[in-house]
């Protein structure tokens, strides 16, 4: 989501709204809460699926749980964009700043949920593997 907030706080630069009101920072508001609920959602899966393929490596895990929640975040993401689109287009004037920052936003935190945060957990749990730490949230096997 910080892909999302730092292009809409870029301004007339990247994005074409002609000024930030509040209804433009609702609209951050909302795709902040958008956004963090698709990363809970990809993120519920795989610590679901952690449990159940212990003896996967942790790259496969976050893989099948983006696959098995793929679908669903496509449909919502695409149904709600539709939506925002449809309020850009025949909601006049007074909407206009608060859907065009909803279209933009909910293309990006969709991508940046499914693209960019699985991969960092991947990447951060590699990091601390190669420091020698142990891996954070995977159970440690008991000694018998």
């Amino acid at each position: 989501m910080s892909g999302a907030l730092w292009l809409f706080l870029l301004g007339d630069e990247l994005v074409p709204v002609k000024e930030i009101s509040l209804t433009v920072i609702a609209a951050i508001l909302t795709l902040i809460g958008y956004s963090n609920n698709d990363t809970i959602v990809v993120f519920d899966r795989i610590r679901e699926n952690i449990k159940l393929m212990r003896r996967e490596k942790l790259s496969e895990i976050v893989n099948r749980s983006i696959n098995q929640t793929l679908s669903r975040t496509i449909l919502t993401a695409g149904l709600t964009f539709l939506t925002v689109l449809a309020l850009f287009l025949f909601g006049g004037e007074v909407l206009r700043g608060f859907s065009l920052a909803l279209v933009i936003g909910i293309l990006i935190g969709t991508y940046s949920s499914i693209a960019i945060a699985a991969p960092i957990l991947v990447a951060y749990q590699d990091w601390r593997i190669e420091k020698g730490k142990r891996p954070v949230g995977v159970p440690v096997a008991k000694a018998k």
